[in-house]
This record gives C-alpha cells, structure tokens and sequence, in this order.
C-alpha cells in the first residue's frame, strides 16, 4: 500500500473509480469532466490510496475555497480505514492553505453521510438539490 498524490496520468483510473461508487453517484457525468480534474491538479492535491498498483480511493481538498471536493473508495475496499486516512490528507491540504473550517456535500441518509458525522462533521444545512452541508472546524493534529 501506498499513499501519494495524483498525476495527470490517473485521471482515466479516478474516473473510473468515481463511476464505480455505490452512493453519491453522478447522474450527469460530464459535471466533473477529466478536464475539470486536471484543472484541479493545477492548483490542487489529489491523494491516493494505491495497492498493487491500483488506486482503490482518492481525496481532494480545494485549496482556493476550503471544500473538501471529493472522497471516493474502491466499494470493494470500504470498510478498511481508506476513507479515514484520505480525508485526514484533503483536511491537511486546506491547513496549510490556512484553512480553519472546511465545506462538504453528500446525499442524507447514506453512509457517507453516516461517516462524516461520526468523523465530528456537523450537518449545516442543505444545498439546493437536497445536499446534506457538512462543515467542520481544521486543527492541526485533527484526522479530518
């Protein structure tokens, strides 16, 4: 196992894991093009949870505006503490971008929804397709 940052030559393999998740699915798939990935890359960091040479989940904290823009595992490997460790990365991502709070979205009753509470998110309201708002205060030492 390893954990590294993203390159533009992952893309194909995020985009693929970010079509195989169980909830918080795109149902338009162009609302995050390749492109917009490697737009992100730009400016951003992408983690990665790599095993044999396959990414079995990713993270991404958006620098310009504290969000934490995405956290995705492999179904195959929920359950194994990748999504703890990868959202532990994006939240350090926005600390030393000097971010004391951070912003995520997800569908309610899910179990993302179900693991950002009980990783101490607080549920600030909904977007306006029904989103759930999570926010959480940033503190060095903090596992996000």
């Amino acid at each position: 196992m390893r954990i590294r940052k993203a390159v533009l030559a992952d893309i194909p393999d995020l985009m693929r894991l970010r079509a195989a998740v169980r909830e918080n699915r795109h149902t338009e798939p162009h609302k995050v093009s390749p492109e917009d990935v490697a737009e992100f890359l730009q400016s951003g960091e992408i983690w990665i949870w790599e095993e044999r040479q396959r990414i079995l989940g990713f993270s991404a904290g958006d620098t310009q505006i504290g969000w934490v823009w995405a956290l995705f595992v492999d179904p195959e490997h929920e359950g194994r503490g990748l999504g703890r460790a990868l959202l532990s990365l994006a939240c350090r991502s926005l600390i030393r971008a000097g971010f004391s709070s951070a912003t995520l979205t997800t569908d309610p009753g899910t179990r993302a929804a179900r693991f950002y509470q009980r990783a101490g998110w607080t549920d600030s309201g909904r977007t306006e397709d029904g989103e759930i708002i999570f926010t959480r205060r940033l503190e060095i030492g903090s596992d996000g």
